[in-house]
């Protein structure tokens, strides 16, 4: 094999590489505390997945996209209430380099379901959304998704990746649990909700009783 046909045959096989892991790396999420994803859903539910189907994912018949549309039990709506009483369907990307999400429908696994809604009705579910097995959530999360998350909507919760870090506005949160833990949904994540005060000043709080006196420093935890 001559040298030309060596390089040649290299830079095809270097561009369908690149091409696979652009493929692979579609879809890419920034990270978010739990709150934030919380806040920025339409409609968050606890749900159980009855059965699930293959659709168009429009009425086009030119449109070659596919969904997957989940038959959902709808067993509590903690947010959503103005659009929408009870869900029936879910709808995410069939391709996981669309963000489509992949969930158990065996009617018995609990999920927490975060996504939005479009004009149509439809419920759009995806990777980036925050969606977990209900059993994986602590007591706290479960006990802010009821009101405290929202209760901190108005705040700004900014990732800490190295040091320094610090706030730069009196309504913002420290999320540090990849410098404490080296993973995103450690300790903080876990148990804690950035929750405005009365003064506008936000601050991390620890769940239990009524968040009137247990606040942290901004810096902790």
């Amino acid at each position: 094999m001559n040298s030309v046909l060596s390089t040649l045959l290299f830079s095809v096989l270097l561009l369908l590489t690149l091409r696979i892991q652009e493929l692979v790396e579609a879809c890419s999420c920034a990270p978010a505390h739990p709150q934030q994803l919380i806040c920025d859903s339409a409609l968050v539910i606890r749900a159980k997945i009855s059965s699930e189907k293959v659709v168009p994912a429009s009425d086009d018949p030119l449109d070659t996209h596919k969904m997957i549309r989940y038959e959902i039990k709808q067993i509590k709506m903690f947010k959503g209430f103005e659009r929408l009483k009870d869900v029936q369907y879910v709808y995410t990307p069939f391709d996981s380099s669309l963000c489509g999400v992949k969930l158990e429908a065996n009617n018995k696994k609990q999920y927490l379901l975060t996504g939005q809604i479009l004009s149509d009705g439809k419920v759009l579910i995806h990777l980036c959304n925050y969606i977990e097995p209900w059993d994986d959530l602590s007591l706290s999360q479960k006990k802010s998704l009821n009101q405290r998350y929202q209760m901190g909507c108005d705040c700004k919760i900014t990732t800490c990746y190295m040091v320094p870090c610090s706030i730069t506005t009196p309504n913002e949160c420290l999320w540090t649990d990849w410098l404490i833990e080296r993973k995103l949904y450690g300790h903080q994540a876990k148990h804690y909700a950035c929750i405005k005060r009365s003064d506008g000043t936000c601050s991390w709080y620890r769940g239990g009783p009524p968040p009137e006196k247990e606040f942290i420093d901004i810096g902790e935890p």
